[in-house]
């Protein structure tokens, strides 16, 4: 049987962090009451009339210069005409023939270096209602406030050639769209949001296979196990010797598989024509001039500049500038005076276990960059114990206090006067005289235990640098 390669392209739905919808002046507010965000507009009412958000062709323009597409000076909205309960006008406005932008590129790293991803086209559309099915009531109920929120599609190149490669792909987009503040890139608000189409050719044959379509998958471990899983189905399918049906599918997450939902749309299926309420899309270029001119330092260039900067590996790099109030943070806790190594390990463990928990991005937490360099500062300085330290990281990052006060507060100075620990070791070797006698026997393995019993005693404020020191003195 021949060897087959992947290919996949990913159709990226990123929501607009405008406060007003795309032709309304509803708010996109995430969580109100079902259909308090609605207008005779967005509710598709006869006779009303749209009138673009002017805030979101200018976020749809950034992310297009982002990632180096050709911006179009003119586009066009479209009407694609489908039906649905939760789409109110029985039509999407969107863009087709002409959007807003095309021919653009970002680089992926992976395991297997850096990859270019070639971007078809970006285009601005307004989002669908939502249907919410209650299987307890067995009736199903349409909210409305999504309808018409602003939304960007982005459409890759079907370059991707493994589940690695996309989750690369969309993490790096993601990082792209928090760094411009255009989106919050929550995957489980819906405000990110990935169809996969998945094919698999043999390898060296040019023309693609017959695709499906996997819709709308909430997490980038979803996204890497569901093309992975049909990448396989593929495959069996095709050296059973059966046809692949070109359609939508589902990802069920529980059992892991793919399942058909429709036969997949084309674009004639929609009937896309010009939207007689829109005049075209005109931009003005001292508009993208000053637009492009706003660009803040992108993910890609930060992470080069803090790897030469600081010296950070790659993997450190990577996880500090995933996110722009990270990154913006290990900055700050280094220009505080916290070493850069020293910073991005504090920040890549304790910092961000406690931000997952409380669901936070670094920007909103109350422990200060300068709290963490000072935090730091102490271990180095010996008055507290690393471990110590991260005993009580959950406190100063809960508070917000400064870490020196806290410390002494707490009586938590790590003791490190010779003579006071010269005492205790003497204590806790005349109180283990079997195991004393080991050690000097030269059973090292001992070392561990009285290190312990020291730092028990201590309640764990000697300075273990100084306790091994003594001990290996005594035992001469």
């Amino acid at each position: 049987m021949p060897e087959f390669e992947a290919v996949i392209g990913l159709e990226v739905h990123a929501q607009l962090t405008t406060e007003s919808k795309l032709f309304c002046s509803c708010s996109t507010k995430f969580g109100n009451d079902p259909n308090e965000n609605v207008c005779p507009v967005c509710s598709g009412m006869p006779g009303v009339l749209p009138v673009l958000n002017a805030k979101a062709v200018e976020y749809a323009t950034k992310m297009a210069l982002a990632v180096d597409c050709q911006v179009n000076m003119k586009s066009i909205f479209a009407r694609k005409n489908y039906f649905y309960p939760d789409l109110p006008m029985g039509y999407q406005i969107s863009q087709y023939e002409e959007p807003i932008a095309e021919h653009g590129h970002i680089d992926i790293t992976t395991k297997a270096g850096v990859k270019r991803i070639g971007i078809t086209r970006i285009h601005m559309e307004a989002d669908a209602g939502k249907s919410i099915h209650s299987q307890v009531e067995n009736v199903s109920f349409i909210d409305l406030n999504r309808s018409c929120v602003p939304l960007i599609e982005i459409v890759s190149e079907p370059d991707m050639r493994s589940s690695e490669e996309a989750v690369a792909y969309l993490k790096e987009l993601r990082s792209i769209l928090i760094y411009l503040g255009i989106c919050d890139g929550n995957m489980e608000e819906g405000s990110f949001r990935c169809d996969a189409n998945v094919s698999v050719r043999p390898k060296g044959q040019e023309e693609f296979g017959t695709r499906t379509e996997l819709k709308n998958i909430n997490s980038f471990r979803n996204v890497q196990r569901a093309i992975e899983y049909e990448i396989q189905r593929h495959i069996d399918c095709v050296e059973d010797g059966e046809k692949i049906i070109q359609e939508t599918r589902l990802y069920n997450v529980d059992k892991n598989v793919t399942m058909s939902m429709r036969g997949k749309e084309e674009a004639h299926d929609y009937r896309y024509f010009p939207d007689p309420d829109l005049v075209p899309l005109v931009l003005e270029q001292k508009w993208v001039d000053k637009w492009e001119s706003e660009l803040p330092e992108l993910p890609k260039a930060r992470r080069a500049r803090l790897m030469e900067k600081f010296s950070l590996p790659d993997f450190d790099a990577d996880l500090l500038t995933a996110d722009r109030a990270t990154a913006e943070y290990f900055e700050a806790t280094v220009k505080a005076g916290a070493d850069a190594k020293q910073a991005s390990n504090w920040i890549m463990t304790e910092l961000m276990r406690e931000l997952n928990q409380e669901n936070l991005h670094a920007d909103q937490c109350k422990m200060t960059p300068a709290n963490l360099a000072g935090l730091i500062a102490l271990i180095e300085a010996g008055t507290i114990s690393g471990k110590i330290g991260k005993q009580i990281f959950h406190d100063l990052f809960e508070s917000g206090d400064d870490p020196e006060a806290y410390v002494k507060a707490k009586g938590l100075v790590q003791i490190s006067d010779s003579g006071e620990l010269d005492t205790v070791v003497d204590e806790v070797l005349a109180e283990n005289p079997d195991e004393t006698a080991r050690l000097k026997a030269g059973e090292k393995k001992l070392i561990g235990f009285f290190v312990g019993q020291i730092m028990r005693k201590t309640k764990g404020q000697a300075n273990p640098q100084m306790v091994n020191k003594l001990l290996a003195e005594k035992l001469k």
